[in-house]
């Protein structure tokens, strides 16, 4: 039986470095950010909805998603935002599901679900078990101003427009504690595999 681990964390919490430690040990990771790009991209089902929807001016001259331009456009307006997540939504979580079965069926042990908005979205039923990747909201900030160069309101904005990590915690069954290095957060990350039983 394989188990099914939702990865989750917020903006600048070290997801992608816990996502890359499970990749060096061999372990299948399906990230949704990659999906949700596959997705719209030309001749894909959510492709056409998105152009009758927001019409073809958010194409570049080569016809693809201009994803500036429709992020301006839902980034001002709730309901167009919700209109675009009702489009790809479904079409992230099927190609997500097509490729997990894959690897259910394959007898891997452990399949690794990379879902930012793991419990926003509420997406837990696709998956076993939980894993967050926490930092303090101090470490968070320093990490996302110094990564995508931003000034201190800037960076408070994104880490505001997400659930609060310290939230989060109560949710997920197991919590990585990333405020130190890479080396102590994979040993967290085996410890909870070993408690969970898994034999790598």
């Amino acid at each position: 039986m394989s188990l099914v681990i939702g990865l989750t964390g917020g903006i600048a919490s070290g997801k992608s470095t816990v996502s890359n430690m499970f990749k060096e040990m061999g372990i299948t990771v399906i990230d949704a950010d990659i999906e949700a790009r596959l997705a719209v991209e030309k001749g894909e089902p959510a492709y056409n909805k998105i152009i009758e929807s927001f019409g073809s001016d958010i194409l570049l001259s080569n016809k693809e998603i201009d994803r500036q331009k429709l992020g301006l456009i839902i980034f001002h307006h709730e309901e167009k935002r919700q209109l675009l997540n009702e489009i790809v939504h479904p079409e992230v979580r099927k190609r997500m599901r097509q490729q997990m079965e894959a690897a259910v069926s394959k007898q891997e042990q452990i399949v690794v679900l990379d879902i930012p908005l793991l419990f926003e979205s509420k997406l837990t039923y696709m998956v076993e078990k939980t894993i967050l990747v926490y930092v303090d909201r101090e470490v968070q900030l320093q990490r996302l101003m110094e990564r995508n160069h931003l000034t201190i309101d800037e960076a408070e904005a994104r880490i505001h427009s997400q659930m609060p990590l310290a939230e989060k915690v109560t949710l997920a069954d197991a919590v990585l504690n990333n405020n130190g290095t890479p080396f102590e957060t994979k040993t967290q990350l085996l410890d909870v595999l070993a408690k969970w039983e898994v034999n790598l």
